[in-house]
């Protein structure tokens, strides 16, 4: 875009996929360290309710039923995030490429470098969409922790469990976290790797640019984008925060 030489090009395609190698790194030492943080908050969880009931609560039995569905819960509700995530990635990128068709549309210089484009619309609503597509999945990583200890809290209320509520969360805080661990990891590291296969592609492997390999590898690279920049890192911030609130909320799961 820039009009420099396809050397160039060539140089800064192998700083990228090295930077791709070394992120995937780095992030593997971020969500140990977010899984480090959240088995301390969990510790710290299961203090605080024992000091609030004024009984011991050192273990969760997940063969009781209903601790059971809360740890299902957690594991389905890091997938679900990742799952709005990577819908978010999509939908913006759509606006994106409608606003790219109408400069291209209303400014036919641009292609031939005679007019700019209008960077800052673009600029905009990417900025927009990253504080808007948010809300969803971050109303559900602080509602689900706190919906499920009050259900289950209002159910061992009737059933004679004092601390089913307690138990559930606690439960739920364990699924998800383990989950939450694999998944950032697979995102992280696939994403990677299908943005460095495209790469690879494109020095003229496998077929090079324009063969049946490069399409499928661009399809890859279009999944692994959002993969390794949005739904990964954002579930190290997702178990940190759900082992947060369920501390802060402990008192009401009792």
């Amino acid at each position: 875009m820039s009009q420099q030489p396809e050397s160039v090009r060539e140089i800064t395609d192998v700083l990228d996929a090295v930077g791709n190698t070394t992120k995937a790194t780095t992030k593997g030492f971020a969500i140990g360290s977010a899984a480090l943080a959240s088995f301390l908050l969990f510790s710290a969880y299961m203090d605080e309710v024992s000091t609030f009931a004024r009984e011991p609560f050192k273990q969760v039995d997940i063969a009781i039923p209903e601790v059971f569905i809360g740890g299902l819960l957690g594991s389905m509700l890091i997938f679900v995030f990742s799952a709005w995530a990577c819908a978010a990635v999509g939908r913006t990128a759509q606006e994106v490429v409608n606003e790219v068709r109408r400069q291209f549309i209303e400014r036919p210089g641009i292609m031939d470098y005679k007019e700019k484009p209008d960077y800052a619309r673009c600029v905009a609503i990417v900025a927009a969409a990253s504080l808007k597509e948010m809300i969803k999945p971050g109303a559900l990583a602080i509602i689900s922790p706190i919906a499920v200890g009050f259900l289950f809290r209002i159910l061992g209320y009737y059933t004679g469990h004092p601390l089913l509520g307690a138990k559930v969360v606690a439960s739920m805080l364990m699924f998800a976290t383990v989950s939450g661990i694999l998944m950032a990891l697979f995102l992280n590291t696939a994403g990677g790797a299908w943005d460095n296969a495209k790469k690879y592609i494109e020095t003229g492997a496998l077929g090079g640019k324009g063969s049946e390999a490069h399409k499928a590898a661009i399809t890859g690279d279009t999944v692994g984008d959002p993969f390794k920049d949005t739904a990964g890192p954002s579930i190290h911030v997702l178990i940190k925060m759900l082992a947060t609130i369920t501390l802060v909320m402990a008192p009401i799961f009792l």
